[in-house]
């Protein structure tokens, strides 16, 4: 992400003497002046205003009856053009060293079909444990949601302040509504190298979380981070202001990295209570290990393993887990293009995560309505006991420094699926346990 740029259109003077030659001129240095006036008070208190545009369109070779792509969000509507995220911040950085104390924060504000997966929804519409209605936070919900407009949303998903602490090292303290420091994979589209997403990103980890977390480097090889979360009733996932504040829970990493910097490991998780109404444990932990083989190759291999005690999953009330496997290998064929390739195993044990269309489950409300449907009531979010599998390729091109091109192509398939689940590619008359992907999309940063 980039600052606001100082370089701006000019008119051309094509004929001495016009007279509205001479006021778009005189209007462009008018304005610039302004501009460089704003930048610089901008730039005096460490201020960065930036933002991204990224949109996408996807091929499905099964050709849904429903235009979903089954499990897999953010790119998931299958031959549609995406707006996935446009995304404009305002950051003012804190120092990482030194012996005084640094304040600062950011703001994000997102509008896209990326919105609904980015929201603070960590109250879902049925408790977890009992299934009965729940309160829905409305910190960022449903702004534009309607059977009228399915896809296109805001999200609100970082809105915190920070401060750097002069204690030993350094310690770095957010508080608010941020990101979550678990896993590989993460939703701002320009910090990921495929369109799509992994099962272990999109039904494993949480994206987001609503509370206090800090920072400390304790040397050159090791740091920890630790925090605590409230704001949701998924043991501390995706939490808002207004519901669930009663219920925290605790969120704890350390990154261990070589003196080359080549290799670095990072285990981080959650853990706590799932709601205030459930004292029932819900947690998951996260081991991500990153190395460069060499200067042009790059190797990422992450596990990840989750539970939640007592809580409704395909068959009833269990012990629910979720747990996988996967690994990103990227090779630098130039300087603007670099290939890759994704592979992964994702186990649903019971049916507690991985629902299709993921869509409809997060926009669904207390009453099992969801505006994601259209008023379609034919097909709703189904969750699946089983084992997922992916197999994605591809290209990242940078043209410019500001522009970015990820064609993938994607291949899904389930097996070992619980008897009378149903199939997560399925939708009417279409029964099928795999699914192949083309799609293509484009990032744009300012």
């Amino acid at each position: 992400m980039k600052t606001l740029s100082k370089h701006k259109c000019r008119a051309t003077v094509v004929a001495a003497g016009s007279l509205l030659a001479m006021g778009l001129v005189a209007n462009d240095v008018a304005a610039e002046g302004l501009f460089k006036e704003l930048e610089g008070t901008i730039d005096h208190y460490g201020f960065k205003v930036g933002a991204w545009a990224n949109a996408g369109i996807t091929y499905n070779g099964n050709e849904p009856d429903n235009n979903f792509n089954g499990p897999v969000t953010f790119g998931d509507r299958a031959s549609e053009f995406q707006l996935n995220q446009l995304n404009l911040f305002v950051q003012r950085a804190v120092a990482t060293e030194g012996s005084a104390w640094d304040f600062g924060g950011r703001f994000d504000i997102m509008f896209g079909t990326d919105s609904v997966f980015t929201q603070a929804y960590g109250v879902p519409a049925f408790d977890v444990n009992t299934l009965a209605p729940m309160q829905r936070s409305t910190w960022d919900l449903d702004f534009l949601g309607s059977n009228s407009n399915r896809f296109y949303d805001f999200a609100l998903p970082q809105a915190y302040l920070e401060t750097y602490v002069p204690v030993g090292n350094g310690l770095n303290l957010k508080i608010g509504h941020f990101y979550t420091p678990i896993g590989f994979e993460t939703v701002p589209a320009p910090d990921n190298f495929f369109y799509t997403h992994a099962y272990t990103m999109q039904y494993g980890e949480p994206f987001t979380h609503t509370g206090i977390m800090g920072n400390y480097t304790i040397d050159e090889h090791w740091a920890v981070m630790g925090g605590i979360v409230t704001g949701s009733s998924t043991g501390g996932w995706d939490g808002g202001w207004d519901q669930q504040l009663g219920n925290w829970d605790g969120l704890a990493g350390v990154t261990w990295t070589s003196t080359d910097k080549a290799t670095s490991l990072n285990v981080a998780g959650t853990y706590g209570g799932t709601s205030e109404q459930s004292s029932q444990s819900w947690g998951m932990y996260s081991i991500v290990l990153k190395h460069n083989i060499n200067e042009k190759t790059h190797l990422m291999l992450q596990h990840d393993h989750g539970y939640a005690n007592q809580s409704f999953g395909f068959s009833g009330i269990a012990d629910n887990e979720w747990y996988g496997i996967n690994s990103h290998l990227y090779y630098d064929v130039s300087d603007k293009v670099v290939a890759g390739i994704r592979a992964e195993w994702f186990r649903d044990q019971n049916g507690f995560r991985v629902c299709s269309p993921g869509r409809v489950a997060a926009a669904t409300d207390n009453k099992g309505v969801s505006y994601a449907t259209g008023g379609n009531f034919l097909f709703l979010s189904t969750c699946t006991p089983a084992s997922y599998y992916e197999f994605t390729a591809g290209v990242t091109w940078k043209p410019k420094p500001w522009l970015s091109l990820r064609p993938n192509v994607r291949y899904d398939f389930v097996e070992d699926v619980a008897t009378g689940a149903a199939l997560p590619f399925s939708n009417g008359s279409k029964a099928v346990t795999d699914q192949v992907l083309f799609s293509t999309d484009f990032t744009v940063t300012f």
